[in-house]
């Protein structure tokens, strides 16, 4: 496909709203200053009593930096924030080609940093912020979490990663296996890689590619999800597996039988909807809303 044509496929395919959950309370949008001028945001609100600052989860949308847009990811923005129970902050970064990386990443960590200095604004508590996002989208909630702790920069409670793409040009077993054509495939993920890097050796970025950061050490307690029938399965192990290694609490969760994005069937799929509980739980325990509970080192 023309990257014209992708992005029309990809807006064709949007989730649509869940009737199971509970609508937010009020749904927002906003531009903010960004890297190379205004931004916009989408913020949801959940339903509460309380006036006091709620804590925060930034959602980037996945699309292989290419395709995607806050409509794509509206289903789950609005799930998180009103079984959380906290403030979703949705970002419209920019996408390649026209923007090549390191934009997109660029604009998601300009994000955290504004949301954490500027938290009072939209009613949030700048002090626990977690980060999330679905393939592509959790490349760069990986991104972020690792600028913000080499730059010194807003304290991450949380990071989800969502079947994400941790390493360019990665020859795994999974790449290999997974080729068919009616899924997300190992012929698609070098296709959108081709299109996010202007120069192939920005792929060595630890921004690019998480996997390639030097150290893991001191980043945020992660939950990882990894599909079975995915070309980035085997990626996500590693990283999460990295992420051990490092000390840092990790529950990488890999689900059998299942394609990349599965994710987007938890309205009629058992096994999405309880990954969507399982992300929910994890939130509310790192953002202060529940009871802490055991992590595991991924399997």
């Amino acid at each position: 496909m023309s990257v014209e044509e992708a992005r029309k496929a990809d807006a064709a395919t949007e989730a649509s709203v869940w009737d199971w959950i509970e609508p937010p309370k009020e749904i927002f949008d906003m531009d903010i200053a960004g890297p190379a001028g205004p931004m916009t945001i989408r913020v949801y609100r959940p339903q509460t009593e309380s006036d006091e600052p709620l804590p925060v989860l930034l959602y980037f949308f996945g699309g292989g930096f290419v395709v995607g847009s806050l409509d794509t990811s509206e289903a789950f923005c609005r799930a998180l924030c009103s079984m959380v129970s906290c403030v979703v902050v949705s970002v419209s970064y920019r996408l390649a080609p026209e923007h090549p990386f390191p934009a997109a990443i660029d604009d998601c960590y300009a994000a955290v940093q504004w949301v954490a200095e500027n938290g009072d604004r939209i009613g949030v508590d700048g002090s626990r912020i977690a980060v999330a996002g679905d393939s592509n989208g959790g490349t760069l909630a990986a991104a972020a979490s690792l600028m913000a702790r080499d730059q010194d920069g807003p304290r991450i409670s949380a990071q989800v990663l969502v079947y994400p793409a941790m390493q360019h040009g990665s020859a795994t077993d999974s790449m290999r296996e997974n080729v068919d054509p009616m899924f997300f495939n190992g012929i698609s993920v070098p296709w959108f890689w081709g299109l996010y890097l202007a120069d192939t050796a920005d792929g060595d970025s630890p921004y690019a590619s998480p996997l390639n950061a030097s150290d893991h050490g001191g980043l945020p307690p992660a939950l990882m999800i990894t599909a079975e029938f995915c070309p980035l399965r085997d990626e996500g192990k590693a990283y999460a597996d990295a992420l051990a290694l490092a000390r840092v609490p990790v529950d990488h969760r890999a689900y059998a039988d299942l394609p990349h994005g599965f994710l987007s069937m938890a309205a009629v799929l058992d096994t999405a909807r309880e990954a969507l509980d399982g992300i929910v739980d994890f939130l509310r325990r790192r953002l202060g809303l529940a009871e802490e509970g055991g992590e595991s080192s991924g399997t």
